[in-house]
């Protein structure tokens, strides 16, 4: 009996390595596969940043676009608790995120329209935030900003990417190195990308419900 105890020990710890490994091991690939996206996570950043320095400068541009678009993420988040709210953005930014990094398929264009379309709403709403009370309110943004914002930049990165692979490839076996790249991506998504959304959300969510 003390036998069984022992082995069963012993299979259940060998598990947890393996586990513990599998994790790790996929991790630091992902890392390494960041370098691949190196230029394309630069280019969306300046293109993030534009959008939103422009949104800042011009919010009356598209005003009456971005507060109906506000207007429908308040109706849907009404009534949540802290939970679900944290849930709820966890989920939507993930979501965000696969789309910019599936559909860069279509030839790159999905991607950029999530940064330009992020970078102005995001420009547009610290303006405001600005204007209405002062400029230290900004803050409020940034400590959930600080992981949103890049793992959606690898995100649309990879997807751009993806998107422009018939013009950056032109070796042989194109189908077996597109399926190379899309493994690479499905990696880096999974464990950065998710990790670094679940705390932004988590962020985000505590301080909405925190302050109100």
């Amino acid at each position: 009996m003390a036998k069984k105890r022992v082995n069963y020990a012993k299979s259940k710890n060998e598990k947890k390595s393996s586990l513990n490994d599998f994790f790790y091991g996929n991790f630091k690939l992902a890392l390494k596969s960041l370098a691949q996206f190196k230029t394309y996570i630069i280019f969306s950043f300046i293109l993030f940043f534009a959008l939103a320095v422009f949104g800042f400068a011009f919010p009356k541009l598209f005003e009456k676009q971005v507060l109906d678009l506000v207007k429908q993420l308040i109706e849907q988040t009404k009534g949540l608790t802290g939970f679900q709210l944290i849930a709820y953005i966890i989920a939507n930014n993930i979501k965000s995120a696969f789309v910019g990094l599936l559909f860069g398929v279509l030839f790159a264009i999905p991607p950029i329209i999530i940064l330009v379309v992020n970078g102005y709403v995001l420009g547009f709403v610290a303006s405001k935030a600005a204007a209405s009370q002062s400029i230290f309110v900004l803050w409020k943004l940034f400590p959930h900003g600080i992981f949103e914002i890049p793992a959606i930049m690898i995100s649309v990165a990879i997807g751009i990417r993806l998107g422009l692979f018939l013009f950056i490839y032109h070796g042989k076996h194109k189908w077996r190195e597109f399926s190379s790249w899309i493994v690479d991506a499905v990696r880096v998504f999974v464990f950065i990308v998710i990790p670094l959304l679940v705390v932004a959300g988590i962020i985000e969510g505590a301080l909405i419900s925190w302050l109100g």
